[in-house]
Order: C-alpha cells, then structure tokens, then sequence
C-alpha cells in the first residue's frame, strides 16, 4: 500500500514494517531496474535463476551440457531427463525458461517430445542438440516439431551461443 512521497523517497507499508525505494526519475512511467530490485528485495524476493530442464539419455552427456550452460552463464539446470516422456513430465511440473532435448532418445525421441510440449507451452523455446551433423531435413523437422534452434552437441561454443540466443528471444 502506497503512503504517499516525502522528500524523494516513497514510502511503501509492508505488513508490520516499512520499506523504503528511491523515487523514479521525473517524467519515467516506471520503476528502473534497480529500483525495482530493490523493492522485490525489500519484500523478500530474489531474482529467480533462469532454470533448464536437459533431457538426454546419456548421464555423462546430460553432465558435459549441464557444464556448458552452468559455466558460461547464469542460468541454472533445474532438472535432468533420461528420455522424452521424463522430459515430458518434467516439463509440465516445472515449467523450465529453456529445454534442451537429444534428437535421439529411447521411449520418446527429443522431436516427439518437443511436439508434446510445444501443445503444452507454445512460447516455451526448446533447443535440439544432436550428435549427428544437421542435415536440412533434420532443421526442417525441428522447426515442424516447435524447436527454436538445433546444434551438435559436441562443440561447447554451439551450445553455449544457441543457449544465449534462445535466452535473450
């Protein structure tokens, strides 16, 4: 609840205590960013990591991705999956930023399980690592399945420049 504005400062009431954020500049319509963290902090909330749900049959594989993407940046693999139904599934519970799928994966292959999720979450973007080269009909087949992008796995600056494209799309 808004109290009001004293000196440049606005004064927020939060249950028992008080909280207090910079006043945007004049004429800004919004909040700036910092403005904005500070006063999500002020309520007690953090910003959420950018969480990546991995879905590859290989464990050792699901490891050297889940490396790629840990360190290089700041998101953070919430899940892994051995096949496409558990990447299904995972899906639908946790709601990841991002899904990188195996092409090749035993029970459900990682284009049937893009389809499945992209009915689910269309705006979901879902990358395809491979470890065959691309072909155009693999590329096509991706994009039919809902993919946003698709990379051999086995160059860490591929997967590394695919997961931040999709990131910031």
């Amino acid at each position: 609840m808004l109290y009001g504005s004293i000196y440049g400062i606005v004064t927020l009431r939060v249950t028992d205590r008080l909280c207090l954020i910079e006043q945007p500049p004049r004429g800004s319509r919004c909040l700036g960013r910092a403005t904005r963290v500070t006063f999500l902090a002020c309520w007690g909330f953090r910003p959420m990591p950018i969480r990546i749900l991995i879905a590859d049959d290989d464990p050792t594989i699901r490891l050297l991705l889940r490396r790629f993407v840990e360190g290089h940046a700041s998101p953070e693999v919430c899940d892994e999956a051995g096949n496409g139904v558990e990447a299904l599934e995972k899906a639908r519970r946790i709601v990841p930023d991002l899904v990188i799928l195996d092409c090749a994966m035993p029970v459900m292959t990682g284009l049937q399980a893009a389809c499945e999720i992209a009915k689910t979450f269309p705006a979901l973007p879902m990358l395809l690592v491979s470890v065959q080269q691309l072909s155009p009909a693999l590329a096509q087949a991706a994009r039919e399945a809902g993919l946003k992008g698709a990379v051999t796995k086995d160059r860490r600056s591929e997967v590394v420049a695919a997961v931040g494209a999709l990131l910031r799309n």
